[in-house]
Formats: C-alpha cells, structure tokens, sequence
C-alpha cells in the first residue's frame, strides 16, 4: 500500500499522482509477488489494474517490471470483493460479495503460497476490523499531502504491530514492512 507520510492513500479526488515508483521498488515488491498464488483486489483497484496488465507487455518498450508483472497477473488466481460484481464470470478470478470474513478466512486456512491484498484501502480496513492481515507493506512517500482519503480511519479496534524490516529508496520512499502481533485481542 502506497501512503503519504501523513497517511493518506489518495487526494482529494481519488488522484494517486504523487506515488513515486522506480525499479527497485517494482523488483522489491515483485519478490513478495512472486511469492503469491492469490491476488485480491476491490471492484476499483481491480479495474484500474484490469485496464493495464493483462496487456503491459504487449504494449511499444515495456519495462521489466511491465513484462513480468503482466505474466504473473495473467497467470494469477484473482479475487475480488465487490457487491456490484455479483454473478459476473471472468477467467481466473473468484468474486466474494457477501459474508467477507468468513469467506477470507476460509482462503486464509487452505493451502497454496500467499495472499496478496494490491491497494483497495476500504476492502484492506475491512480485513483489518477482523484481524485477517498477517503482514503489512507499506511504502510511505515523501509527500504531506494535507487532504485527502486516509488510509487508518473508522477503525474498530487498534493493535500492535511488529517490525520486521524497512527499506529505504534514492526516491526517498520508505517500505516498512510489519506483521500483526498475535496477542493484541
């Protein structure tokens, strides 16, 4: 999840401009990628992300990033929360429209690699509410944006989070990667 240092995962208007990206932050994403079997999107991430990457690499002088990433979406098993999308049949992807928790839980204890949770900040915050996020990546930019639509709001509940590595880019980005402590009921 991208944030400004003051938390914030989007302006104003939805606009996510001001996210600074570079190879070395698309090569230390992709290793947690590659490590996933399963992609979860909200109906809006989802879209966002539909409209480019199934064919990224396809497009003039795509990028590393764009090639790989392109076959690991193409490849991957996707699901994506939304109501409004109930019923619809598309290659590769599960829809969850009702009963979030019960059903993520479900996935949480099957077998297979990771799950992977790509943007969504309202569907992330619902997951949070039921302590079903192990693991945290955040890359903070350096930008105050003042406004905006913030990432930690109308949560239900608090609780700790562990540390387990930062990394910080020439961009001046920072990602801190966290895990939920288990104790914090």
């Amino acid at each position: 999840m991208h944030l400004s240092l003051d938390g914030y995962v989007a302006d104003p208007n939805g606009a996510i401009d001001w996210i600074t990206v570079s190879d070395e932050m698309f090569e230390y994403a992709g290793r947690q990628t590659r490590e996933s079997d399963l992609a979860v999107y909200g109906r809006v991430t989802y879209e966002l992300m539909e409209a480019y990457w199934p064919t990224a690499a396809d497009q003039p002088n795509p990028s590393k990033h764009d090639i790989e990433h392109s076959a690991w979406y193409n490849s991957v098993e996707k699901l994506i929360v939304s109501k409004s999308m109930k019923g619809a049949d598309i290659k590769n992807t599960a829809i969850i429209s009702d009963n979030l928790a019960t059903e993520f839980r479900k996935l949480k204890s099957g077998t297979g690699k990771n799950i992977v949770l790509f943007g969504s900040p309202g569907l992330t915050r619902e997951l949070m509410d039921e302590n079903l996020i192990d693991e945290y990546w955040l890359f903070i930019n350096p930008i105050l944006l003042g406004k905006g639509i913030p990432f930690f709001k109308k949560l239900k509940r608090g609780f700790r989070l562990k540390l387990l590595s930062s990394e910080a880019f020439p961009s001046g980005v920072v990602c801190l990667h966290y895990e939920t402590e288990t104790d914090n009921e």
